[in-house]
């Protein structure tokens, strides 16, 4: 039976690449700030959210009193579950952005460990200091998450010969051999050199990287962020990061974007990029594609893929 009759969309741009949309299904265009066009709230079955800053207005689903389904352009949806209601379904663009999430992590990896970025500092005075850093290859790296984008990265990371350590909600083992629990962190964080978070932010993992995590990490280790910006506890992150014990290389923060004041900004052991993981160029075609088939679900009366909430399906 079908569910879903009418779908809005953020912007027509959008829109005009799902064209045309499958027979039986309406569209119409709701950016979840003005009024929609071409339809009343109260006829919108179906929202998709904005891909950038679509927490800013994620309140104005409440205003959708009808709404049945919501589908994410982002891998988290930290709040959206919330925000629908529990009689929606909602969807996330699972896998969408795991090849590119998975490049940043080791970009950024290399980057700081290879000190990439302080040459780049030093280009701009025109200062050669050549000094001997530390290679990927042979290090100790502890991976939690072991979703779409932490397998890619792990993926990525096998080339480099690194010993690789994977931490997940339970312990386990899959395909590709054991999986911690979250409750052996701490002590699995004292034989790692590289501290890789890649796990979506839910009660439980809200600073799931804390004070015990982070001391627990040997001098000089690196902790790396692709996930959610408040799985790592920014205030103890700080302190081992300025006091120059622990380094960091991080794409999502909290608050984000942190205050220009902030010490993060000026300390020499970090490195900071603006939440740009997934926004590349597999981007566009990827979300495409997924929201193609996600539209055909929908007008077919069938269950749409990556549902985190399940509401009507």
């Amino acid at each position: 039976m079908q569910i879903v009759r009418t779908v809005s969309f953020p912007d027509q741009d959008l829109l005009s690449k799902l064209q045309p949309l499958p027979q039986g299904l309406n569209a119409v265009v709701w950016d979840l700030k003005a009024e929609p066009q071409g339809a009343d709230l109260g006829a919108i079955d179906a929202v998709v959210l904005p891909y950038i800053d679509a927490a800013a207005v994620m309140g104005s689903l409440a205003r959708a009193e009808n709404l049945k389904f919501v589908q994410t352009q982002s891998t988290g949806y930290d709040g959206v579950a919330e925000a629908a209601g529990p009689g929606a379904g909602v969807s996330t663009a699972a896998g969408v952005h795991a090849a590119a999430t998975a490049e940043l992590a080791i970009g950024l990896i290399l980057a700081k460990l290879r000190g990439i970025d302080a040459a780049v500092r030093d280009q701009q005075s025109a200062l050669w200091r050549p000094q001997r850093r530390q290679s990927l290859a042979d290090r100790r790296v502890l991976l939690v998450g072991v979703g779409g984008i932490g397998q890619e990265i792990a993926r990525r990371l096998a080339p480099f010969e690194v010993e690789l350590t994977r931490v997940g909600s339970t312990a386990r083992r899959d395909e590709f051999g054991a999986v911690h629990a979250i409750e052996d962190l701490v002590d699995l964080a004292a034989a790692h050199d590289v501290l890789i978070t890649v796990t979506p932010l839910t009660p439980s993992t809200h600073h799931l990287i804390g004070p015990r995590v982070l001391a627990a990490l040997p001098d000089g280790a690196l902790v790396v962020n692709v996930g959610r910006g408040a799985v790592v506890d920014t205030a103890a992150l700080t302190a081992e990061v300025v006091s120059g014990r622990l380094a960091c290389a991080l794409d999502v923060v909290d608050p984000e974007p942190l205050p220009a004041d902030h010490p993060l900004w000026s300390t020499e052991n970090a490195l900071i990029t603006p939440h740009v993981g997934g926004n590349a160029s597999a981007f566009e075609p990827r979300i495409i594609k997924l929201l193609d088939r996600q539209l055909q679900a929908l007008a077919a009366g069938a269950r749409p893929a990556n549902l985190v909430q399940n509401g009507p399906f």
